[in-house]
């Protein structure tokens, strides 16, 4: 009794394909092998039931005996697998930001490669195949590298930025912080320079400035000389920024390496308040002043905190706000008893002469300081933070909404980070100033996606890499056509994806 391919239409509205006989008048169901919602899906079934009607069936011209083996009738064969599921979540982040206003494939290949694996611009063509697309020349990223400049995508990138991030309601605090990033090379010029190094590296280096918002969002990347003082850099980023988007008054937060008078009038000037980290130097007299007048408050309470006003140019306020932390205190006296540790060394001439705090040099003569370890160890616990912000009067600030929104400042550094370690924003290998612009541009966009997955997963990029990475679409052929089988989503990985 021959057996053949039946297709049945069901009540839900797919296609039943089935493997019958006929017995006299009534057919046989041998196997029913799926049913299909769509024409990919028919044809790998029908592939498959072609297959079961021939499985005892020997080839006409087949040679006898056991080395014969039959070749059945749509048989499939897989030419390759690739991440699609990986990369077309990758491009509904690119679009769900606002990316998309960029008409450019080859950029949007290469910084969504880079989130993928960091490599070189010249490796990225093969990430870029192992996604399943078709990698673009070398000549044309190096194309797209002039692109990125002449079309100005950072601006249009940032601009994006902010409209995601404002688009969640009014933005009160812009994050600001430096980094370093240096070249594999000795050679420098105007922008790559040796300067002074987080990394203590002897190679050109330039300073990064990142601007984020609250929860750590880049809003805003810039480039300056690696020799130049980091003090420098902060105004002109904040003013570029608040001019590009005709900001209101939001509040500026910087690190106590910002703290200078220009610095803070230039904050002032551009309409915007600040809240920096302050130098220990001030701390002792208004400390003192505070004992004098309340003698019966212990200032070692946890969460102690206090503020006074600060000298100010005319037509200015500023404020001291000072706490004390237990948490703190201990982290401070393990850092300053290492200090005079080796600075004991130094003085005992068990260790080479270098710039310490707590020696004092004489001639030839080394001793410890012992006022300044006293000092030190007297201050332990206790930070600061300046502010223009009014603390009383109906339109006050709670003090410790202040320091809350200073130590948002680890966003920055949490960004830094994942720039130089996920996305590999360092070493740098061009040397054209137009080039260097493009791959921070380009690390911008990467950093500015990770981010969105992260805060919106709550995994970290690398966990959601690893998670999507193994689940491969696949490429098959059967009949002489080819069609593409997506991967099989498990349910533990669905909360990783996008839900529009």
């Amino acid at each position: 009794m021959r057996q053949y391919v039946r297709r049945v239409p069901t009540k839900s509205g797919a296609i039943a394909v089935q493997v019958v006989r006929n017995r006299g008048r009534d057919t046989e169901v041998i196997a029913h092998v799926g049913s299909a919602r769509n024409p990919d899906d028919l044809m790998l079934l029908q592939a498959r039931a072609d297959v079961i009607c021939h499985e005892h069936q020997p080839g006409l011209f087949d040679a006898p005996g056991p080395a014969a083996t039959p070749v059945m009738p749509g048989q499939a064969r897989v030419r390759r697998t690739f991440s699609g599921l990986l990369w077309r979540e990758l491009v509904g982040w690119w679009d769900r930001l606002g990316f998309d206003s960029i008409d450019d494939e080859v950029f949007r290949q290469v910084v969504l490669a880079r989130i993928v694996e960091p490599v070189s611009k010249l490796d990225t063509v093969r990430v870029i195949d192992g996604l399943g697309l078709d990698a673009p020349s070398e000549s044309a990223i190096y194309r797209c590298l002039r692109r990125c400049q002449d079309k100005d995508y950072r601006g249009r990138l940032a601009a994006a930025c902010w409209a995601h991030v404002s688009a969640g309601g009014p933005v009160g605090l812009l994050l600001y912080d430096v980094t370093t990033l240096y070249f594999e090379t000795g050679q420098e010029d105007a922008l790559r320079r040796p300067g002074f190094s987080k990394e203590r590296r002897l190679e050109p280096q330039i300073l990064v400035g990142l601007l984020v918002d609250a929860a750590g969002f880049p809003l805003a990347i810039h480039a300056f000389e690696g020799n130049k003082a980091q003090t420098l850099t902060i105004l002109p980023v904040v003013k570029a920024f608040v001019k590009d988007h005709d900001l209101g008054r939001v509040t500026v937060v910087a690190d106590a390496g910002m703290l200078t008078s220009a610095n803070l009038a230039g904050v002032e000037d551009a309409g915007l308040d600040f809240i920096v980290g302050s130098k220990t130097a001030k701390f002792p007299y208004y400390l003192d002043v505070f004992a004098e007048q309340h003698p019966d408050v212990d200032t070692t309470q946890d969460g102690w905190t206090c503020w006074w006003p600060l000298p100010a140019p005319p037509g200015r306020e500023r404020r001291l706000i000072v706490q004390y932390r237990a948490a703190r205190a201990r982290a401070d006296s393990i850092n300053i008893d290492k200090q005079i540790a080796k600075a004991t060394q130094v003085v005992a001439g068990d260790r080479p002469l270098t710039r310490g705090r707590f020696i004092t040099v004489t001639g030839a003569k080394r001793c410890l300081n012992q006022p300044v370890i006293a000092r030190a160890k007297r201050l332990a616990g206790y930070k600061g933070y300046v502010t223009n912000l009014p603390l009383t009067g109906h339109d006050a600030t709670d003090p410790a909404t202040l320091i809350d929104s200073y130590h948002q400042l680890f966003q920055v550094e949490r960004s830094f980070r994942m720039s130089k370690t996920d996305l590999r924003a360092r070493p740098i290998f061009h040397h054209l100033k137009d080039s260097i612009e493009a791959h921070l541009t380009i690390v911008f966009a990467a950093l500015a996606i990770s981010r969105a997955i992260q805060d919106t997963t709550g995994v970290s990029i690398r966990a959601w890499l690893h998670t999507l990475q193994p689940l491969r679409d696949a490429t098959i052929t059967i009949n002489g056509h080819t069609i593409t089988i997506p991967t099989d989503i498990p349910q533990t990985t669905r909360p990783l994806l996008r839900t529009d």
